[in-house]
């Protein structure tokens, strides 16, 4: 499966250009894998075919210019993503709360990026254990091989689906607040409050036998 490759400058579609702030807007391949490969999970947006919309969080992956997720093969969301429907995902970081001298240009510096398109199910054996590979591996660089991988019976009732990165945008704020003139000299603090997220030392199974240390790749994701 082939998708096209990003613009630089162009959107693919009409549907994902940036129009309000558009010189915040970005298309080309490495601001959009750049976001998409610091996240975790994201939000599928889709309408049932009874026409009930829904939006649903879950974790993601991306293989070259492929996003994927997994789910069970009987919930409503897969069976429905797996119908073809068309689907908007979404990823969002926030980077720090941005605290103007006046109410209205209070903001927030965010990265963020908007995906359009259909999810096709992956049925090629090989290629579910590879994705599946790949999303344990995008977790914890080295856990693959580590843990017991997936049984038929838990192949089974595991749903992959991929959705190409064709039609999708990126957008992002940064820098100080922008204020008017006349309220640069108001007696009022103003500045960024940066916000950061990030893995805390691991905390063992309680049901851990003695002994099975810390794998080192994870000491590593949260830098104990």
């Amino acid at each position: 499966m082939t998708s096209q490759p990003l613009s630089d400058t162009e959107p693919a579609s009409k549907r994902v250009r940036v129009r309000r702030m558009p010189e915040r807007g970005r298309y080309d391949a490495a601001s959009v894998h750049a976001i998409l490969d610091a996240g975790y999970v994201c939000h599928v947006g889709f309408t049932l075919p009874d026409g009930q919309p829904m939006v649903i969080p879950i974790a993601y992956w991306r293989e070259g210019e492929h996003l994927y997720i997994h789910g069970s093969s009987k919930s409503t969301m897969t069976q429905a993503l797996a119908q073809g429907l068309p689907a908007c995902v979404t990823v969002t970081h926030m980077d720090a709360l941005v605290l103007a001298r006046s109410a209205f240009h209070h903001s927030v510096n965010y990265r963020s990026v908007v995906a359009l398109g259909r999810f096709t199910r992956i049925d090629d054996p090989a290629h579910k254990m590879q994705a599946l590979e790949a999303f344990m591996e995008r977790i914890a660089p080295g856990r693959w091989a580590e843990i017991r991988g997936p049984d038929a019976q838990e192949m089974k009732a595991t749903m992959v689906l991929s959705m190409p990165l064709d039609e999708v945008s990126a957008k992002q704020r940064s820098g100080p607040p922008k204020d008017d003139e006349p309220d640069m000299a108001l007696d009022c603090w103003a500045g960024l409050l940066p916000f950061a997220s990030g893995f805390l030392p691991p905390e063992p199974d309680p049901l851990l036998r003695p002994g099975i240390a810390v794998p080192g790749y994870l000491s590593s994701l949260a830098k104990v």
